[in-house]
C-alpha cells in the first residue's frame, strides 16, 4: 500500500475493509493498527469472511458488503437490504461513492488504494463519527 495509506491508518481507530483483500496477511497487519472489519470479496478464494457485517462505531451503525450490484436502484436496494444502518460501506468496482441514498442512509465506497481501474485515481476513505453523527465523509485522492 501507498505510504499516505499507512500514515492514515497510524490515525484510525477502526479499519473497514470492503473485500478483495487478496493477501491473507493484511488483514493482520491491518489489524495491527486498529480493529478491523472485513468481507468476503468475489476474488478473496483463501480467505473465510462474511459476505456482509455491520459494526457499530460510536452510534453510527455501519454494514459492510462488498458488491452492492448496479449503480441503477443501488440507493432503495441497499436501504432495503440494510434498513437499520447509517453508512453502508461497499466496493467491488474500486469507483469511489460519497452520496446519500434513502431516508439519509450514506453510500459510500472508498475506492482503492492500490488498483484505481477505471477511476481517475487509487484513493481511500475517511469516516468520522462523533456521539451518533457522522461528521466527515471523505474519498482521498492519492
Amino acid at each position: 500500500m501507498p505510504d499516505e495509506v499507512y500514515a492514515a491508518l497510524g490515525e484510525a481507530d477502526r479499519i473497514v475493509h470492503a473485500g478483495d483483500v487478496l493477501i491473507p496477511e493484511l488483514l493482520d497487519e491491518l489489524a495491527g493498527f486498529a480493529p478491523t472489519t472485513a468481507v468476503l470479496g468475489n476474488n478473496d478464494v483463501e480467505l473465510s469472511l462474511p459476505e456482509t457485517d455491520t459494526v457499530d462505531v460510536d452510534g453510527v451503525r455501519i454494514s459492510v458488503i462488498h458488491d452492492s450490484g448496479p449503480r441503477v436502484g443501488r440507493p432503495a436496494r441497499l436501504r432495503r437490504r440494510f434498513p437499520d444502518t447509517d453508512v453502508v460501506i461497499f466496493g467491488h468496482s474500486h469507483l469511489p461513492v460519497c452520496e446519500p441514498g434513502v431516508d439519509g442512509q450514506l453510500l459510500f465506497n472508498p475506492g482503492s488504494p492500490t488498483e484505481r481501474r477505471r477511476a481517475p485515481h487509487r484513493t481511500y476513505g475517511v469516516l468520522e463519527t462523533d456521539a451518533g453523527r457522522i461528521t466527515r465523509a471523505d474519498i482521498v485522492p492519492l
